[in-house]
């Protein structure tokens, strides 16, 4: 079936094929048409133009006068498969616990895990699916779930397979990343050398057979894994066909973004706190450096230093790190807003981080990310909005009238 996109204000992000991520200085960069026309077909971008040569032969036709189409937002880093919220850890950050110390009290990471442990798949898949409904609705058309409140076999593949269930039944891109190497559970505060080796002959190599996950993830930082067990790990992962991926830097200079690289991490995220040495690493690389802005705000940290990322000619991704504890929001319209206010990104940089450069951090930047012919059908319509630099200027205001996938 064929429909007929007509009059649209601005279509935004037009990529010629070929073009999977950018860089530096092109950044700044926003392809568009003024007063165009976009053509699908069978769930596929046809054509598109500038209504002076709009096709007329097309029944099925959509008026989208004074709106915009740009991409779906991909969103590269969310744990969105958990059990409850933490907001009574948010109430002991107001009193002026830190992250280290809630952590250290048995809240974070294992409380959420231990709260999964006594839910079923069932409920896990059901409040997993109305949180991805959630941001669907919000413009997000590509999603990256981890596991990692897990924090044992069964758990672990528990959350895998609440993710393969929400990919049979959602019609988006949806990549499962193995994030077993999130915390150390309690049972083996004395002796992790035991859980790592769980990870690497057991939870990997049944994860990798049961084709539960398309990544490996570690939490490289002080407190959770160290720059050698990130590394065991991840090699762990590569040897059953894992793509690396890797949290790093979000509290300290930790080596991760190092290690992600020797290790062809595809991304690199967090990156809070990183020197020359981290960004020289990343301008030698393939690896995608990927900032959680909204993570920053929630816990009050300082924000990845976009302007020296993009300065040094390197590509910069944006996403949510949707999770109970740090980022308990999957808007991305809210990161685009966040990146421009607190990180001093243009709108366009940010703009292009979240769609054609989330697309790469998550792997299906050969089919979304850009309006190219070709590409998928899945593109946002806005409401009748001033500008494109309104959707992150109008912070809380939903932008979006439709998610057309």
């Amino acid at each position: 079936m064929k429909t007929l996109y007509i009059n649209i204000k601005q279509l935004l992000q037009v990529r010629p094929e070929g073009i999977l991520k950018v860089r530096g200085a092109d950044m700044a960069n926003l392809p568009l048409i003024e007063n165009a026309w976009l053509l699908t077909e069978d769930k596929i971008i046809k054509d598109f133009g500038a209504m002076d040569n709009c096709p007329h032969d097309i029944e099925n036709k959509l008026d989208c006068s004074g709106k915009m189409i740009l991409p779906t937002f991909c969103d590269s880093h969310t744990h969105i498969v958990f059990a409850a919220s933490r907001e009574e850890e948010f109430v002991m950050k107001i009193k002026g616990q830190s992250y280290e110390e809630i952590a250290a009290a048995g809240g974070g990471i294992l409380n959420s895990a231990r709260k999964l442990a006594d839910t079923s798949e069932d409920d896990l898949y059901k409040s997993a699916a109305k949180r991805l409904e959630e941001v669907i609705s919000y413009g997000t058309g590509a999603i990256e779930i981890k596991s990692g409140y897990g924090l044992s076999l069964d758990a672990e593949i528990k959350m895998l397979k609440v993710i393969r269930r929400l990919k049979k039944n959602y019609n988006i891109p949806i990549k499962a990343n193995l994030l077993a190497a999130h915390a150390i559970p309690l049972e083996y505060k004395n002796n992790r050398e035991a859980y790592i080796k769980l990870i690497i002959e057991e939870i990997i190599p049944l994860a990798a057979k049961e084709n539960l996950a398309e990544y490996v993830d570690v939490f490289c930082e002080k407190g959770f894994f160290t720059v050698e067990e990130t590394d065991s790990i991840l090699k762990a992962g590569k040897a059953h066909g894992l793509v690396p991926k890797i949290h790093a830097n979000q509290l300290a200079v930790s080596g991760g973004v190092q290690v992600g690289v020797e290790n062809n991490a595809l991304s690199v995220d967090h990156l809070e706190e990183i020197t020359e040495n981290e960004i020289e690493a990343l301008q030698n690389s393939n690896t995608m450096p990927t900032a959680l802005p909204s993570c920053s705000f929630f816990l009050g940290i300082p924000f990845a230093p976009a302007r020296d990322i993009i300065s040094a000619n390197l590509a910069l991704c944006l996403a949510t790190d949707y999770n109970p504890g740090s980022t308990p929001s999957g808007n991305m319209q809210f990161v685009l807003s966040l990146a421009c206010i607190k990180m001093k990104m243009l709108p366009e940089e940010a703009i292009n981080a979240v769609t054609i450069n989330g697309a790469y951090a998550m792997g299906v930047s050969e089919t979304h990310g850009s309006i190219t012919k070709g590409k998928a059908a899945s593109f946002i319509i806005t409401k009748q909005i001033p500008s494109y630099a309104y959707i992150a200027y109008s912070f809380g205001e939903n932008c979006v009238d439709q998610v057309i996938f």
